[in-house]
């Protein structure tokens, strides 16, 4: 049986989230192509998993026999999460830009879950695994627009989990969120609506594909 991993970060619940909304269009077409399957599903806005504290930082580079109670019980949590991952078929994440980069609740689960010598290094231990990122943002900042540089949730997480990690990552990317809330995007609402159009079709047509690639 397959395992997906799905992890939400999206501040808002519900349809108010897109990121939820996609994720959650990607995750039933997996499940209608893989009823008996499993969906391991990680809320980090309702149950974060703790920031890195020195304890759990240390632990990573010390044998087993040497660590502390302290680092023990905090590498604990870090291995949950870390072996949660290995053993995923495939990883769907939703990634809202939060003021150009990712929520700080994903980024405590990345910080968990990288390792060097195990999850990075020279042979991760998670490589290859398929991963698909709803990447949301309220704005526009595809190359050519005034705010290309301010793009800091794709550019990260390319860095992370495919150069890092070495998952096989793709995106899924709805822009201009913000278009039917904010008067003074009215204008890009038809934009807005066919980039939303788009991203769903997208979710589909991407968990149908990888369901296919998996067998």
């Amino acid at each position: 049986m397959a395992t997906l991993l799905h992890i939400d970060s999206s501040v808002l619940s519900g349809e108010a989230s897109l990121s939820r909304s996609l994720a959650n269009t990607f995750r039933e077409a997996w499940r209608e192509q893989h009823p008996d399957g499993t969906v391991i599903h990680r809320d980090l806005a309702v149950d974060p998993v703790p920031h890195i504290t020195a304890a759990a930082w240390t632990a990573g580079h010390a044998p087993a026999s040497g660590r502390t109670p302290d680092q023990a019980a905090a590498f604990a949590t870090r291995l949950e999460l870390i072996e949660e991952l290995e053993r995923a078929d495939a990883v769907l994440i939703g990634a809202p830009m939060h003021n150009y980069s990712i929520p700080s609740t994903l980024k405590a689960w990345l910080d968990n879950v990288f390792l060097p010598g195990r999850t990075t290094g020279e042979a991760p231990s998670a490589k290859g695994t398929p991963a698909v990122v709803v990447a949301s943002r309220g704005g526009s900042y595809a190359p050519g627009t005034p705010r290309e540089g301010f793009e800091f949730v794709q550019n990260y997480l390319r860095a992370v989990l495919r150069d890092s990690l070495c998952l096989d990552l793709d995106f899924i990317v709805p822009e201009l969120t913000l278009a039917p809330r904010n008067p003074g995007m009215s204008d890009l609402v038809p934009l807005y609506e066919a980039s939303r159009v788009r991203a769903f079709e997208d979710a589909k047509t991407k968990a149908k594909a990888l369901v296919e690639r998996l067998g």
